[in-house]
């Protein structure tokens, strides 16, 4: 039995960059052996097992061979004889097809650190296009490792427009969708995952709401940018400088859904974009099952975003209808999370990538002084039932009103 360290470890460990998960191919074993070292197996479709200590995966060497759609339709083959090489050539990149042995030693017969250092990613071999995951594993990849200069090598990019081109990404589950989605979400630059399956044209088939964003013009004397998918991404790129959260960059990422429908008559003009985005954005949730608490961030800042922008127009008791909304009250955290998604809306644009954002801190002066009005006082002033919620907003208007006479 011979054990190697294989995959982002070993890549990441390479690029001096950080990593939390290992990974590691057994050669020479079988699963009868494995469980009686005391490993635990977790594989359905192929032999993967735990560490009765660390709980990492230790796979089985393998090797694949197509047998069906999607990229669940391959036939596994595991067998003490299955060398490394092989288990190594059935991986997507060749930077994550460098292993690493007890004592340190690399193995790397498909040239990833060459890949490494000319900064490419590059497809092991022409058995990539089997698998059409792999279109959205390098978008992620991309997203992860462009603030390091990596970019995708042509002929890899021609075998993902050849996979997006046969259909195959139909097969891909919604499930899988989110979790690659998801994860390039973490990354210093989500929006590379976008940029890249727009170029090979996946987008269409994954995120069509994103997709009908771009060559939607805006107004350019908002926009200079003027076509909405390119904004989308701007506003993803300050998203993800702004805050970590991934409901945060998810929202960023979709609030402005409702302009790729906006009729071309109406064009540049997006009056009604806060109101049809809502059903976008529950139909694609709904779709790849995206975690509530994204959504819901997501809706409000569909909705409430445009208002936010005019903070200095809108009346106390408009803000004060927004504040229940948002129920900013019981969720003061989720107006923050609104807050950091409409700067990065406003920042999302030529030339205001470094522009101050007011409105915000507007916003945070009228939510300081409205929450100073205490209903424990307006009930000891004998308020009772329905009046208590009347008078509470009526001194909340008014705060919020001395709030904005004293700002």
């Amino acid at each position: 039995m011979e054990i190697y360290l294989v995959g982002g470890a070993v890549r990441d460990h390479l690029l001096g960059i950080p990593n939390y998960d290992k990974d590691w191919v057994v050669v020479g074993s079988s699963p009868q052996e494995m469980l009686a070292q005391g490993f635990r197996a977790v594989g359905q479709d192929f032999p993967v097992f735990l560490h009765p200590q660390t709980q990492e995966e230790y796979a089985l060497a393998r090797t694949e061979r197509k047998s069906g759609q999607g990229y669940t339709g391959f036939e596994c083959h595991y067998a003490p004889d299955v060398s490394l090489e092989e288990d190594l050539a059935r991986r997507d990149l060749t930077i994550n097809a460098i292993a690493q042995s007890a004592d340190g030693k690399l193995y790397d017969p498909y040239h990833g650190q060459a890949d490494l250092e000319q900064l490419l990613l590059r497809h092991v071999s022409p058995a990539f296009s089997e698998d059409p995951l792999r279109v959205l594993r390098v978008a992620r990849f991309a997203a992860k490792l462009s603030p390091l200069g990596f970019s995708i090598a042509p002929e890899t990019m021609q075998l993902m427009k050849h996979i997006v081109q046969s259909g195959e990404l139909q097969y891909l589950t919604a499930e899988r969708v989110w979790q690659e989605w998801q994860k390039s979400l973490s990354t210093q630059a989500p929006q590379v995952f976008l940029e890249v399956l727009k170029e090979c044209g996946a987008l269409a088939d994954i995120l069509p709401e994103v997709d009908a964003l771009f060559g939607v013009p805006q107004p350019p004397q908002w926009h200079p940018e003027i076509d909405t998918g390119i904004h989308t991404l701007m506003v993803a790129q300050q998203a993800a400088q702004l805050s970590e959260q991934l409901c945060v960059r998810f929202a960023a990422q979709v609030h402005d859904l409702g302009k790729g429908v906006t009729p071309k008559h109406e064009w540049p003009s997006h009056k009604m974009h806060c109101h049809s985005g809502i059903s976008l954005i529950k139909t694609l949730c709904q779709r790849l099952t995206v975690p509530n608490e994204c959504r819901d961030l997501a809706l409000l800042v569909c909705q409430h975003h445009s208002n936010i922008h005019r903070t200095f127009e809108l009346k106390a008791s408009t803000v004060l209808k927004l504040f229940n909304q948002i129920d900013v009250w019981r969720k003061p955290e989720r107006f923050q999370q609104v807050l950091q998604c409409c700067q990065a809306d406003h920042q999302g644009r030529l030339g205001m990538q470094a522009a101050p954002y007011p409105q915000k801190h507007r916003m945070q002066h009228y939510y300081q002084a409205a929450i100073a009005i205490d209903v424990q006082s307006i009930i000891q002033q004998g308020f009772q039932g329905k009046a208590i919620r009347e008078e509470l907003d009526k001194q909340r208007i008014q705060a919020i009103q001395q709030a904005k006479e004293s700002y």
